[in-house]
């Protein structure tokens, strides 16, 4: 090789090399962890609710200050629960007023697991990232359009037993609050596998539901996919890279906003299992 070619050939190398040092690092990721949970102040909500025993009671104040204690070790920076808040900094108004007497009255999880540990943790704000329609706009979750189809091409029973699975699951629960602390429950809520099958069973299985013309079971699948993915963007909107986010919201959300917390660019999913199984 002539000598220039090889002056050049080195030149080209350390000017590569260079350049590859130059790079500045990637930012560090958003790490969410996902708490899905069952409603505590038995709001009857759902299309499938279940009995909530009173978490105001002192066995299920220790189980609370246990769990607290097990999501600490997460060391979250932010604290995000599923309340509508104003952006562009999305913080829960009302949470500059919460002292721990709250908890012996209010029974919400926002209460008892977000500001609780919030304040334990010494944040200074809580962020709320519910996603509702406002006047005019379509529902998020239009299960009535569901069963009226249902109703009127003689899938009823069809229907019925697309919640079998969650009504087994919701009588296993109420019976397992009798002996189960609520880390254990939670758990069992947040498990990969419960949670894929209770959506594939549930949500997936209605898209079967429509003849080309109706699709009330895609139009239920699409709009409750556009909720989570907007109260997922909303934490896109104020984390910043290299926070550790804990976001306390109903298991019913868990499927979607996991989903997004692994895919979406510059964040991470957390598991929370690990962290309500250890001792």
């Amino acid at each position: 090789m002539p000598t220039t070619v090889r002056y050049a050939a080195a030149i080209l190398l350390c000017t590569a090399t260079a350049a590859a040092f130059a790079q500045p690092p990637a930012p560090a990721p958003v790490e969410v962890m996902v708490l899905g949970t069952f409603h505590f102040g038995n709001p009857g909500a759902d299309v499938i609710n279940a009995k909530v025993e009173d978490v105001r009671a002192p066995r299920k104040q220790a189980e609370l200050q246990d769990l607290a204690r097990r999501l600490s070790a997460f060391k979250p920076t932010k604290i995000v629960i599923e309340r509508q808040a104003k952006g562009p900094d999305f913080t829960v108004a009302d949470y500059t007023s919460y002292t721990p007497a709250a908890l012996a009255t209010n029974r919400n999880e926002n209460v008892q697991i977000g500001y609780r540990l919030a304040s334990a943790l010494g944040h200074s704000s809580v962020y709320g990232f519910d996603e509702q329609t406002g006047p005019g706009e379509p529902d998020y979750f239009p299960f009535d359009k569901v069963q009226s189809y249902a109703t009127r091409h003689g899938k009823t029973a069809w229907l019925e037993t697309l919640f079998d699975g969650a009504k087994k699951y919701i009588a296993r629960f109420e019976a397992d609050q009798r002996t189960n602390s609520i880390s254990q429950l939670l758990a069992t809520a947040n498990d990969a596998a419960t949670t894929t099958e209770m959506h594939r069973s549930g949500y997936y299985e209605m898209l079967k539901l429509g003849d080309g013309e109706a699709q009330p079971g895609a139009d239920l699948n699409a709009m409750w996919y556009l909720r989570n993915a907007k109260m997922f963007a909303k934490v896109t909107n104020f984390a910043k890279p290299g926070d550790r986010v804990l976001i306390v919201v109903g298991f019913g959300h868990n499927y979607w906003l996991r989903h997004l917390a692994s895919e979406t660019p510059g964040f991470r999913y957390v598991d929370p299992v690990p962290y309500l199984e250890a001792k």
